[in-house]
């Protein structure tokens, strides 16, 4: 059995420190393990990252986001000064993490879990800055090689989903591809194509009447999927999707339709798509199981690679958590050209559900039948 670890900041930020609390037990049981921590105030950290942060955005790279206006002139910083900023960012991060009264946390890791287990790692947190922070650099994942992190929500709740009677025993994919102005989508979706065991539906540069009617397609979608050009606001509370050459739209525009897709059998959305946080954060808000995102404006080569890469590992029988890290891992081969590329993939967990294998969405249909008819032959029963 795998394990889980839970790691509520709270509202802790950078600048004012947080108090931490770690929950340790097996997956998909009650915790066993509770420990107290606290991260100091870390204005310098904070300060780098915003700095990191700042510079990467104007790289120059061609990317998977409307084009803006450069905000600093990065001409004066060599890709070589960018990449030692980075590790001064890394090593910045963990001297934080190593503060001492915040040490219990990594010994409970230490004392409690195994190299060889498989673990998933949550990290309850509310401020933007703090969801920007490449958590998975943490050097306690250096010792195990099989955990990943996830970012969630303080408060969260499991959507009480509807039972159908219609069989199906592939997993529904609703792929959007929008605007692709400057960018190949057509990989993205030959990839999507050659999935086992799929019935996928693909909506290009779709109206927002078409997006919104095919999320209250009656028979449910597994996995909504999205390619294009996206961003999110700067407080990183909401953001916006470019559906076709015209329309944008945000998330709460898509509210009503989304909690039906939700109620009825959606676990995963993939914004493979710049800017993602804002996008997160609007569907975790919905409640929804799974949503991954790009954390930064990403370049259209490294959101091919890891969509390649996650989808192979996943559809193959690994782990929607091991899948994930295994794929963004993989983006280290193209740092030469895109640094930092490992560093944008970015998982969001809702605490109360549990993700689910390719296997479990292909045989949900299924399970939704015998449920259906079961719950059907009670009624008939008790008449």
């Amino acid at each position: 059995m795998g394990k889980l670890v839970v790691i509520n900041l709270g509202e802790g930020n950078l600048e004012t420190g947080c108090l931490a609390t770690i929950k340790i037990g097996d997956d998909r049981a009650i915790p066993s393990i509770k420990i107290l921590g606290k991260l100091p105030p870390a204005p310098e950290l904070a300060k780098l990252h915003k700095r990191w942060h700042l510079i990467y955005q104007n790289l120059g790279f061609s990317v998977r986001a409307l084009n803006k206006k450069p905000e600093i002139n990065t001409s004066i910083i060599s890709r070589d000064q960018f990449r030692q900023l980075s590790k001064n960012l890394v090593k910045s991060l963990n001297t934080w993490l190593n503060y001492e009264d915040f040490r219990v946390i990594k010994e409970a890791f230490l004392k409690n879990l195994s190299p060889s287990d498989e673990i998933r790692v949550i990290i309850q947190v509310e401020d933007i800055q703090l969801r920007r922070i490449p958590w998975h650099l943490w050097d306690i994942f250096d010792h195990y090689r099989k955990a990943e992190v996830a970012l969630a929500e303080l408060t969260y709740d499991r959507v009480k989903r509807t039972v159908s009677s219609i069989i199906n025993d592939k997993v529904r994919i609703l792929a959007v591809l929008g605007n692709s102005d400057g960018i190949n989508l057509e990989t993205d979706r030959e990839l999507l194509e050659h999935l086992p065991n799929i019935e996928p539906t693909f909506l290009v540069e779709p109206s927002r009447l078409e997006l919104d009617r095919a999320l209250w397609d009656e028979k449910g979608w597994d996995i909504l999927f999205f390619s294009g050009h996206s961003y999110s606001q700067v407080d990183g509370k909401s953001g916006y999707i470019c559906i076709n050459q015209t329309d944008s739209l945000i998330i709460s525009e898509l509210k009503n339709a989304l909690k039906a897709s939700i109620e009825r059998r959606l676990k995963i959305a993939i914004f493979n798509s710049c800017d993602g946080l804002g996008l997160a954060q609007s569907l975790t808000d919905l409640h929804i199981p799974q949503v991954i995102v790009m954390r930064e404006p990403v370049p259209d080569l490294v959101a091919q690679e890891f969509l390649k890469g996650f989808l192979k590992s996943f559809s193959q029988g690994q782990s929607l958590y091991m899948s994930v890290r295994e794929a963004r891992e993989q983006l280290q081969g193209l740092e030469n050209d895109f640094p930092c590329a490992s560093w944008l993939p970015v998982l969001f967990q809702n605490p109360a559900e549990l993700p689910p294998t390719w296997n479990d969405l292909a045989l949900k249909g299924r399970r939704n039948r015998l449920t259906y008819l079961l719950c059907k032959a009670s009624k008939l029963f008790s008449i």
